[in-house]
């Protein structure tokens, strides 16, 4: 079904309950033009500098990261209610030994306003330019996270990124469940 543009906010509860209960899709092109995807828990969608935008983790050691750094730029993708398995594999598998997209039958699709591809079965789809980046300073992390996300010392980028073109299907809602 085709997407139409929609404002980056408007299905933003729904967006967001998706995020914190199955995952989103990110996804990037790695320097050879390989389309890779992975799953995000964390992210969060709204206006920063008075733009809309997503701001996004990754971990300097995944793929992903190489991906957005050579490319600066990302899709997030919102899965279906039914896509449970996708996002779970996706979080699992290493991009740099497995074409995620062909391992869960995804098609990707061309972005049409940055170099990242979306995927074609995720009925909303944010394109975004990477307008910022730093690092997670652990001396200014409060313990708690600290002690329960970095235990092992890898510390996320954080990806501030201009949403340039938000869309959707008609029936998005029904779709995500």
């Amino acid at each position: 079904m085709a997407k139409e543009r929609i404002d980056p906010t408007e299905h933003y509860a729904k967006v967001v309950e998706i995020l914190t209960q199955q995952g989103l899709l990110l996804g990037s092109y790695d320097s050879a033009g390989k389309a890779n995807v992975m799953t995000i828990g964390w992210g969060a969608l709204g206006r920063i500098w008075s733009v809309p935008a997503w701001v996004v983790l990754v971990r300097p050691s995944r793929y992903t990261w190489r991906c957005i750094e050579h490319s600066g730029c990302f899709s997030v993708n919102v899965p279906t209610s039914g896509m449970h398995l996708v996002c779970a594999t996706c979080g699992s598998v290493s991009g740099r030994d497995t074409d995620k997209f062909a391992l869960c039958n995804l098609t990707a699709e061309r972005g049409q306003m940055v170099l990242a591809p979306t995927v074609a079965q995720c009925p909303i789809v944010y394109e975004c330019q990477v307008v910022h980046s730093n690092d997670v300073l652990p001396e200014k992390l409060a313990g708690e996270i600290l002690s329960g996300a970095y235990m092992d010392g890898d510390y996320h980028r954080i990806y501030f990124g201009k949403v340039l073109s938000a869309r959707a299907e008609a029936d998005a809602l029904t779709r995500l469940g």
